[in-house]
């Protein structure tokens, strides 16, 4: 372990300041300041790497990779967990129930990964032979040989294929030649029976004259349709209105007010008092993800108008690198209210008719702005509600990991020069954006998602890689993990499983604030 005296010496060299001290807020209107690109991944006496480190294989989460449904619909789980909610009830039951979510969909891992490779079989046999033979019992016959070497083949050829697309779950398989016209080759996958049965409670709850908004968090704290997530994180959001008869009036007279805000004060972008803010947007913007998505002129032109207006009505904060990150998922889902495109990251912006993409821009920056005023002591001056969150998630995982906790301490791994990125990008940057996408629609569902919940997704987070954490002995290593963690196969089931850990931990520590305190 080095000395204090080397400590202060590398942060010296670095030339950032100790982590935890008060810092300028880093962004356009103040000197950047990023812990994680000052100073931080750098040990004293170490030698820079000269080829790149390889993480570690994780087999944990990654092995979830299946197609099963979400931890938080198994069945009757999640509207046993959202009935606690509304209760009083002791903290023993709650946590209980939550493991009993969490150990329900361990037992299925197995089941689940089983079939997969069973379906993966069949994929191949299907590109290799284009067709199989049912068995008597109504199993597939996988072997090639016995394939082409059964009399019974041209004569069965039929009934198979229809035997063998039955046999399949609803999602769409890979293209075959011609002949086998009669298997699905539909881009977007069917939905399921339960995930069918969801996107018509949706719907009958947004059909009504007005919109019971416990009844719509409650049911979106599981998770959205893809089909109705617009509608939902408006009305989540505070944008729309409960009563139906009033939405139409309301995004007329929102989109109008905003782009009421672009003729008067976009023009100023140029003027010698705005000059640096537009440039650190105009930088910023390049780092978005995904990149495809980013890297079209018609989204920078989108995204620039956004963010320079909202510092400009926002003089207390200003633009704040981070906030650039926080406009992707409004975008993303607003975009699929006008397409059926599944993958909307690759999606051609600039095919969509004007009056669309203004539409678009316009809800964005008003959900965008929703979302920021909950959190906006992030971005102010020395961003006082980052430092302070980040605090509390070292208090917290000391009480919930103290192995974790001292072995980071041991290492001299600061949580600020991990965990700042986490609290400012709201987890952005560590998961992909259909990971995002979903833990939003809970955030959105959850009093203080954004601010409170947030803290305890990240501890779960944290806590998530315990093993591969306890496994690094080197202070470099450490953070080198810390800031790439291998997030890039997750899927919805693992943001399921995260949520349930945070909202385990919600119920234990939430109500009992000495616990924050040794």
């Amino acid at each position: 372990m080095a000395s204090d005296g080397g400590r202060k010496q590398f942060w010296k060299r670095s030339g950032a300041k100790v982590p935890g001290s008060i810092q300028h807020v880093y962004g356009a209107q103040h000197p950047p300041f990023d812990p994680l690109l000052h100073g931080t991944l750098i040990k004293p006496g170490s030698k820079p790497p000269t080829t790149p480190v390889k993480l570690k294989k994780v087999s944990t989460f990654q092995e979830f990779e299946s197609n099963t449904s979400d931890a938080w619909d198994l069945g009757d789980d999640d509207d046993e967990l959202l009935a606690i909610a509304a209760e009083n009830l002791n903290t023993e039951v709650v946590m209980e129930t939550a493991h009993k979510v969490i150990q329900n969909h361990s037992k299925l891992q197995e089941q689940h990964k089983f079939q997969e490779e069973h379906l993966q079989e069949e994929k191949q046999e299907e590109f290799a032979q284009l067709s199989s033979v049912a068995c008597g019992d109504n199993r597939l016959v996988k072997s090639v040989s016995e394939g082409h070497t059964s009399s019974s083949l041209d004569n069965a050829s039929e009934n198979s294929s229809m035997q063998r697309s039955q046999s399949l779950p609803q999602t769409s398989i890979l293209p075959l030649t011609s002949g086998t016209a009669e298997f699905s080759t539909s881009v977007t996958p069917a939905l399921t029976e339960r995930e069918a049965s969801r996107l018509d409670k949706f719907k009958q709850l947004l059909a009504g004259p007005n919109t019971d908004l416990d009844e719509l968090r409650k049911l979106s704290w599981s998770g959205i349709p893809k089909r109705v997530r617009p509608i939902a994180w408006k009305l989540l959001s505070g944008y729309l209105p409960a009563n139906v008869d009033r939405r139409e009036s309301t995004l007329q007279r929102k989109r109008k007010e905003y782009f009421a805000f672009v003729e008067q004060y976009y023009d100023s972008r140029n003027d010698e008092n705005h000059q640096d803010t537009y440039r650190q947007i105009h930088i910023d913007i390049p780092r978005m993800s995904p990149e495809v998505l980013r890297l079209q002129p018609k989204v920078t032109e989108i995204f620039e108008r956004i963010l320079f207006i909202w510092a400009i009505r926002h003089p207390a904060s200003g633009y704040v690198q981070g906030i650039n990150d926080l406009v992707t998922p409004f975008f993303v889902v607003f975009i699929c209210e006008y397409i059926e495109e599944e993958e909307v990251e690759n999606f051609d912006v600039s095919s969509l008719p004007e009056e669309v993409l203004q539409n678009i821009e316009a809800d964005s920056y008003w959900c965008m702005s929703k979302l920021l005023d909950g959190i906006q002591d992030n971005y102010t001056f020395a961003q006082p509600g980052i430092q302070k969150k980040v605090r509390m998630l070292e208090e917290l995982v000391s009480r919930i990991d103290e192995q974790v906790h001292r072995h980071l301490d041991q290492h001299e791994v600061k949580y600020l020069q991990f965990a700042f990125r986490w609290m400012n990008n709201l987890l952005m940057r560590e998961v992909p954006l259909r990971c995002t996408i979903r833990l939003w629609d809970t955030y959105q569902s959850e009093p203080e998602g954004f601010s409170h919940f947030h803290l305890y997704v990240c501890a779960a987070f944290l806590v998530r890689w315990r093993k591969e954490i306890l496994e690094e002995k080197d202070f470099q290593e450490l953070l080198i993990f810390l800031q790439n963690l291998p997030t890039v196969h997750w899927g919805n089931e693992d943001i399921s499983v995260l949520l349930a850990e945070a909202y385990r931990l919600k119920f234990a520590f939430a109500d009992a604030p000495n616990h924050y305190k040794k």
